[in-house]
């Protein structure tokens, strides 16, 4: 059936047309310069130029190098329905407060879309030298913890697939070298955990576990992140036990709720 015509709203407002087209425009057409933007909006190139900047402020967009923008990870949520998203952080968040109340560090959740990883729940540590909280910000999967832990669960060809040098053109010293990268996935897979000291932030450590789907497919990396001065290497087992039995009790949770 045919969708009826819809009728534009009584008081528009142009600028909001504007940014959603521009979006729009992004995520199913491809790259687009401000040029090519302000010609398809009819606006004049600054109006695009200040469209655009606010589309990257907010990760609907990314400007690389050469002045393209691209569809940025805001909109990569795509591949994962709002439902989902909202049914693991609804999930996650008492976990994350218990977590907090035993480690007194900051905890998150965390999803992969593409090549990045978006924290979509955060609760932080009371203490005064503490990180803070991530929720919203997203990051090169690889350089993250969740990232780690949901990259692992890939195989050669899609990782491969995924770091394909095209995807890269415009932007080679965002691609991570695989030869390095792979013999860290395989480890992480077999071990169940990863540990991120300092490489997305320096005077940050990071420790995760995967979160299972009922099909046993990781969906989300549950980790904490604490002050690198107050990390200890041999607390990680415990810290991998802790967080271990907290996605455990999360992904129970989860299969009551379906």
């Amino acid at each position: 059936m045919d969708k009826p015509l819809k009728t534009p709203p009584p008081y528009p407002i142009a600028s909001v047309d504007h940014a959603l087209r521009a979006a729009t425009m992004l995520q199913l057409e491809g790259a687009a310069t401000v040029s090519q933007i302000a010609e398809r909006l009819g606006v004049a190139r600054s109006t695009a130029h200040r469209i655009l900047a606010m589309l990257v402020y907010r990760d609907f967009a990314v400007r690389d190098e050469s002045r393209v923008y691209r569809a940025g990870p805001a909109l990569e949520l795509a591949a994962h329905s709002q439902s989902q998203v909202s049914r693991l952080r609804a999930a996650a968040l008492p976990h994350l407060h218990r977590l907090v109340s035993l480690l007194d560090e900051t905890a998150n959740l965390t999803i992969r879309t593409g090549d990045t990883a978006r924290f979509i729940a955060s609760v932080e540590s009371g203490q005064a030298l503490r990180v803070g909280s991530r929720e919203g910000m997203v990051f090169a999967a690889h350089r993250t913890t969740a990232g780690l832990l949901l990259l692992a669960a890939l195989d050669d060809d899609e990782l491969a697939e995924l770091y394909a040098e095209g995807r890269y053109r415009d932007r080679p010293a965002d691609r991570p070298d695989l030869a390095r990268l792979r013999p860290e996935l395989r480890r992480v897979a077999r071990t169940g955990f990863a540990v991120n000291q300092e490489r997305s932030e320096r005077g940050l450590v990071a420790v995760g576990v995967p979160v299972h789907g009922a099909d046993g497919t990781p969906q989300a990396g549950l980790s904490v992140s604490l002050p690198s001065v107050r990390y200890d290497a041999h607390d990680l087992p415990s810290l991998v036990a802790t967080l271990g039995a907290a996605a455990r009790a999360m992904e129970a949770d989860l299969r009551a709720a379906e």
